[in-house]
């Protein structure tokens, strides 16, 4: 079944385990002119919770967006223990880049709490954009299921669904963290739109060409953006093998804001495989509907590459008042 249109965000909510490619997703809402981003919630994924928290904070103030309310969220995936990934993002999370610690704190209400919240203060109103593991959105599903009816659309980094993984042969870090998590988001009824790791493999690599055109920019943002993946490159390099390092956050977040980028997507029934085995997170896509899985999911096939990182310069070239990251 093709996929109905979607509409742009223009009140946003980012679930985010802030590493380097979280951070550019940041800018790039930050910088889109039409979007508002009411909070953002941070989850224990890429890195540790409170890392996660500390990036996210110093990343907006970069971005001039600042006075973003951070809420710290869950520290742990529901039944699993937390596995991190500072092997692909840096110890920071940042490449070793990470910016100087934003000058304000996160606020005292909790992630889930307040994704509760902004749901019953904008009912319909808002786009919840998930870039990292599903347990804070889990977590409020399990308090108020009826949440799942309240926000307009939710864009989730997650999944592949040609079945091509990054953390096993057929899972994608963020539902591998915490399958159960996710498994309970694709059965919720929220109205999910999932960009797999697919998606960024194929059309989210900055190639050489890319990262010259970024480098040319000149702006600080630029240089952040750029600096901050220099862990994943040699990740993207070694174990990916991809022909630069990819940006699968920033690639979802670019079609939150700009649905037209999406060339081709279809409304299809997805289960995440929540087993001990080597299977563990693999987003099953019944793409001819061999297991009769009801359509549940807007899985996206086909992105505009060329507008996505025209998109992403524009985000850098503009600096609106950014502080320089560290950094040679």
């Amino acid at each position: 079944m093709i996929a109905q249109p979607l509409h742009p965000a223009r009140r946003m909510v980012v679930d985010t385990d802030t590493a380097s490619d979280d951070a550019v997703a940041l800018l790039l809402a930050a910088a889109a002119a039409d979007t508002t981003i009411e909070a953002v919630t941070v989850v224990a994924g890429n890195v540790p919770v409170d890392r996660g928290v500390a990036n996210a904070l110093a990343t907006l103030e970069l971005a001039g967006a600042g006075d973003v309310p951070v809420h710290p969220g869950c520290d742990r995936p529901l039944l699993r223990e937390l596995t991190t990934a500072e092997h692909v993002h840096g110890a920071d999370g940042m490449g070793g880049h990470a910016p100087p610690p934003a000058v304000r704190a996160p606020e005292r209400e909790h992630a889930v709490d307040a994704l509760i919240r902004l749901s019953h203060e904008r009912p319909g109103g808002l786009t919840l954009v998930t870039l990292g593991p599903l347990t804070n959105v889990a977590t409020a599903l399990s308090r108020d299921p009826a949440m799942a009816k309240r926000y307009a659309a939710v864009y989730v980094m997650g999944g592949a669904a040609d079945g091509v993984g990054n953390v096993s042969a057929v899972a994608e870090f963020n539902i591998w963290a915490d399958p159960e998590a996710a498994a309970m988001v694709f059965a919720s009824g929220l109205p999910l739109v999932m960009v797999g790791w697919d998606v960024s493999r194929r059309y989210a690599v900055m190639r050489p060409a890319d990262q010259d055109r970024l480098a040319a920019l000149g702006t600080a943002r630029a240089r952040f953006t750029h600096r901050i993946n220099a862990t994943l490159a040699r990740f993207c390099a070694t174990i990916t093998k991809l022909e630069g390092y990819d940006l699968p956050d920033p690639v979802t977040m670019a079609i939150a804001i700009d649905p037209g980028l999406i060339l081709r997507s279809e409304e299809l029934g997805v289960t995440v495989d929540t087993s001990f085995t080597r299977m563990r997170g693999m987003t099953v896509v019944d793409r001819l509907g061999i297991e009769g899985i009801a359509p549940n999911v807007t899985v996206v096939w086909d992105v505009d590459e060329d507008r996505f990182k025209q998109q992403l310069m524009d985000a850098c070239a503009a600096d609106g008042g950014a502080a320089e990251a560290p950094g040679p």
